[in-house]
């Protein structure tokens, strides 16, 4: 996502109750009421997570986004939708964090779904490390997640999702799942189901939407 400066972005984080700076002390003070953590690394509008959170209400929620401009952006979204919803979910938490530290706020083997939802590919071979499935990035993910449990990754971009599939295999990680047309299988019924984020709602209709869900 191209990075972008929201104005007074610092107030309306520090407003928004769903939001911390602080995420080790505030994972840490709401683990013990839900089942299960799960990651999503770059939440765009935050139309996905927030969807997950008002379904699995047991699960926490963490969305993780580098740049504070679009996290701000995604609360002000968030908020609208409690607001319509009449929900106020606990269970939901975003951030602006550097996803490669990661392995700083959780312990090993403490988050049990990592979700990848059409990241930046940058195309470029100098930036390759920069890819949210490069070495670098899934060694971080590897000492966070409980064993056998998914990363959950969605794209447009053919030659990301290419690229992907080929690190996973060269990290000998089990690919549990794949469709090359994610809509298509769900409308034939080979997915049951698939919860959109504002960027597939409005660019699937150009292209197939790629999945693939694999484990350590």
């Amino acid at each position: 996502m191209r990075q972008r400066n929201v104005k007074n972005q610092d107030e309306i984080l520090s407003n928004c109750s769903f939001y911390t700076d602080d995420l080790a002390t505030k994972k840490n003070s709401l683990k013990s009421k839900y089942t299960k953590i799960s990651l999503e690394i770059g939440i765009g509008k935050g139309q996905f997570i927030y969807n997950l959170a008002k379904q699995n209400k047991d699960v926490l929620y963490i969305g993780i986004e580098l740049n504070r401009g679009v996290v701000a952006l995604a609360t002000k979204k968030i908020a609208r939708f409690m607001q319509e919803d009449k929900e106020e979910l606990t269970n939901l938490i975003l951030t602006s964090y550097n996803a490669l530290n990661l392995n700083e706020i959780f312990n090993e083997g403490e988050v049990d779904t990592i979700y990848l939802n059409f990241s930046d590919p940058w195309p470029k071979k100098k930036h390759e490390k920069r890819r949210l499935t490069s070495d670098e990035f899934l060694k971080v993910y590897k000492a966070i997640l409980k064993p056998e449990c998914n990363i959950e990754f969605k794209t447009d971009n053919r030659k990301l999702f290419e690229y992907s599939i080929m690190n996973f295999n060269k990290n000998k990680m089990n690919i549990e799942f794949m469709s090359l047309n994610l809509h298509e299988d769900v409308v034939s019924g080979v997915v049951e189901s698939n919860i959109e984020t504002e960027y597939e709602e409005k660019f699937s209709k150009f292209g197939p939407i790629y999945k693939c869900i694999v484990k350590f």
